[in-house]
């Protein structure tokens, strides 16, 4: 069993493990798009400074944070799932991922930054549409 993970065995905890956090497939697939679309941006970064969440592509100067929010992750309305074992334990795990993304949104918004989440499902192009649009607005 692991900590933290009632019931969990140890071949889950590794599946798990291994799950990435950074450079998934859909946020290089949208990195690789701004880039080829002349954007430059920075990575993997804190766009307030305290703030322990980081954001996927952050433009500083613009105050513009991106997240690629994974389905299963983030409980995507159309494709989230919902493990049967340790249920109660998974709902509240990812119903805190929810809350979480809203209270950074919510101080991200309070900072004078604009946020922007796309979920893995879609395109990297139409991902890479929206945040140009946000960017030629000027925000």
């Amino acid at each position: 069993m692991t900590a933290g993970r009632p019931g969990t065995d140890a071949a889950t905890s590794a599946r798990m493990a291994k799950q990435r956090r950074v450079g998934t497939k859909p946020e290089l697939a949208l990195r690789r798009e701004l880039h080829r679309r002349g954007s430059r941006f920075f990575v993997d970064r804190a766009p307030l400074p305290g703030l322990r969440r980081r954001a996927d592509i952050v433009f500083p100067r613009r105050k513009v944070a991106v997240y690629v929010d994974g389905c299963f992750w983030h409980s995507c309305p159309e494709h989230a799932t919902h493990p049967k074992h340790n249920a109660q334990w998974w709902a509240e795990k990812l119903a805190g991922n929810v809350a979480r993304d809203r209270d950074t949104d919510a101080r991200l918004a309070a900072a004078g930054w604009t946020v922007i989440r796309v979920w893995e499902h879609e395109g990297a192009e139409s991902a890479a549409d929206l945040v140009m649009r946000v960017l030629a607005r000027g925000v």
